[in-house]
């Protein structure tokens, strides 16, 4: 049997996308999952995103980290897979949807540049961890840790990342790490994001952009509810309201691709 699957990307973090409406990949592990992410023996990915019905949304976002383990909200993920659901005929331009950290809304804008909108975020649930330094840590759907950095094109954020990643103080299941370099001359912000369950650095991370930019604007550093952040994949933009502590009507925009389309052998699981 073979497994007919779409590769996307969001800014250069790429998903292997599957129809599973009728229950074709039902009968997957972490193993399987793993393989087919691998970037050398198998589609590659960094992550895996299974269309399925809902009753009463227009669809289910079911996500795997490409080393196959299910925890976790995915931005970019979420605005691929909106751009899925349409080529599905599942949605015209608008959906909801259900995924791992509740109901989430989505519109394409263009053709190749979808929004999604993220869970609200308590700030008084958070704190900084270092002021002086302004170092973060928040959750918003995924955990992230945000590190204000200097020349952060130098960071080995793969072995840099991997230092904190495993920090349980954060997170029973470790924490997202994400590097960060902010000019006050000109506003810009430049993100380098290692993921776990990627377990490396992606080329743009949308939980960790939408971080970065909250983190930003409570701490004082940036004023504006809109936030460009630039990662090595593209600019992602942030847009937000806030009521004190309180960040709502948070979206994630950015450019969405479809790459090409393929065919799984289920042999490859053995």
């Amino acid at each position: 049997m073979e497994i007919v699957f779409y590769k996307y990307h969001g800014c250069g973090n790429d998903f292997v996308m599957i129809d599973n409406r009728n229950g074709c990949f039902n009968n997957y592990n972490n193993e399987f999952i793993s393989k087919i992410c691998d970037r050398k023996y198998g589609v590659g990915a960094d992550g895996l995103i299974l269309v399925e019905n809902n009753n009463d949304l227009d669809f289910t976002m079911k996500y795997f980290n490409s080393d196959g383990s299910e925890f976790g909200m995915c931005g970019n993920g979420a605005r691929c897979i909106t751009k899925f659901a349409k080529k599905l005929g599942i949605i015209n331009n608008s959906a909801s949807f259900q995924a791992i950290d509740g109901v989430h809304y989505s519109e394409i804008l263009d053709e190749n540049y979808v929004k999604v909108k993220m869970n609200d975020i308590d700030m008084s649930n958070y704190k900084s961890i270092d002021l002086t330094n302004h170092n973060f840590y928040l959750d918003n759907g995924s955990p992230h840790l945000v590190i204000n950095s200097r020349n952060i094109t130098q960071i080995d954020v793969s072995n840099e990342g991997k230092k904190i990643r495993y920090n349980k103080k954060y997170s029973k299941n470790g924490v997202n790490v994400n590097f960060i370099e902010y000019n006050q001359n000109d506003s810009s912000c430049k993100v380098r994001t290692y993921e776990r369950g990627v377990e490396d650095e992606t080329l743009s991370c949308g939980t960790g952009a939408v971080a970065v930019a909250i983190a930003l604007n409570y701490l004082g550093i940036e004023n504006s509810n809109e936030i460009k952040i630039s990662m090595k994949g593209g600019d992602l933009l942030v847009s937000f309201n806030r009521n004190e502590d309180r960040f709502y009507d948070i979206w994630l925009s950015g450019d969405v691709c479809e790459v090409y389309k393929g065919k799984i052998d289920e042999s490859f699981k053995r």
